[in-house]
């Protein structure tokens, strides 16, 4: 036990060098590639940010832990737009651009009932299957292919609003060295988080559902909040918040797309409650947004109460 406490905090420390390491590279190669800060967040960042999740679920999906599986994305979502968007807004109020409350919102917020729909066979006292099929997961990964051909094709109207005053420029290879580096140590850095903290949550005897919703999703969903927070603190609130929509997106369906179609996904220990949820948060972050293109200090907060009332809830229904 004291060991995996020790491994947590490893993890911890390594996650947050490896976010500022990404954020800068990421952020130097959209300047050179004339990409726009939120483009690389809504892909090439969200990508990266998103393999915790996506080598937990299909690795748990392989060991027949699909309610693991499914969980820490459902449980990922709910983090990134409740915590790390409101964390990211109490460290410093986070502007939107118009193009992401216009399409890259909506498009989370339709990834998140479009899942919802496919596990409403659970929940049916008709349809029996309660499974996310094989057939579901290449619905989710068209979905996915759209998703990038619209922010890709976006990227060529993109605004690219360079800034010509004297900040440290990296040389190319720095910031390639600075992105893999980074990435290399959010992965990893989340893994030992991960596998130290499921082996304290077995030892307690917590259900596998709820150890996907909660600590799992929470550990995949550290270089989300890291690189998040950071990006924030350093002013690029575009790629802060193109980073946490682009992973929702890519974590219903990119990952829970490709896991289903490689290992069909039960969905048992999930509730609608956590569906809900998980719409709930896309609703008030787009409402939240849509307003004045910003996310205020005061919405922040509410949104981090919110995320701290469900993980209550989640706790005492264990």
């Amino acid at each position: 036990m004291v060991i995996d406490i020790l491994l947590i905090v490893v993890g911890v420390a390594m996650v947050l060098f490896g976010a500022d390491r990404l954020t800068e590279g990421a952020s130097q190669l959209a300047r050179r590639m004339r990409m726009s800060e939120l483009v690389i967040g809504l892909t090439v960042v969200a990508f990266g940010t998103s393999m915790p999740e996506f080598v937990i679920s299909l690795t748990s999906a392989f060991k027949g832990s699909t309610d693991l599986a499914v969980g820490n994305v459902v449980g990922s979502n709910i983090f990134n737009t409740l915590l790390i968007v409101g964390v990211s807004a109490l460290v410093a109020p986070i502007a939107i651009n118009k193009e992401s409350i216009r399409r890259d919102c909506p498009f989370g917020l339709f990834a998140s009932i479009v899942l919802l729909a496919l596990c409403l066979d659970h929940f049916s006292p008709i349809i029996k299957g309660n499974t996310i099929s094989r057939v579901d997961g290449i619905i989710l990964l068209v979905l996915f292919v759209a998703f990038m051909f619209l922010t890709l094709k976006s990227s060529k109207n993109a605004d690219s609003t360079e800034e010509s005053e004297t900040k440290k420029t990296l040389s190319l290879g720095y910031a390639i060295v600075y992105f893999i580096v980074g990435l290399g140590l959010l992965i990893w850095g989340s893994d030992i988080f991960v596998d130290a903290a499921v082996s304290i949550a077995q030892a307690l005897n917590v259900s596998e559902s709820v150890i996907g919703l909660t600590i799992v999703a929470f550990g995949t969903s550290l270089p989300e909040l890291a690189t998040s927070v950071v990006a924030a603190k350093k002013g690029k609130s575009e790629m802060a918040i193109g980073n946490v929509v682009g992973s929702n997106v890519f974590n219903i369906l990119w990952i829970l797309g490709a896991t289903a179609v490689v290992c069909p996904l039960g969905i048992n220990g999930i509730t609608i409650i956590d569906l809900s949820m998980m719409i709930i948060s896309m609703v008030m972050l787009w409402l939240f947004s849509y307003t004045k293109f910003k996310v205020e200090r005061w919405e922040g907060l509410m949104l981090t109460m919110l995320f701290v009332a469900y993980m209550a809830f989640l706790i005492v229904n264990a």
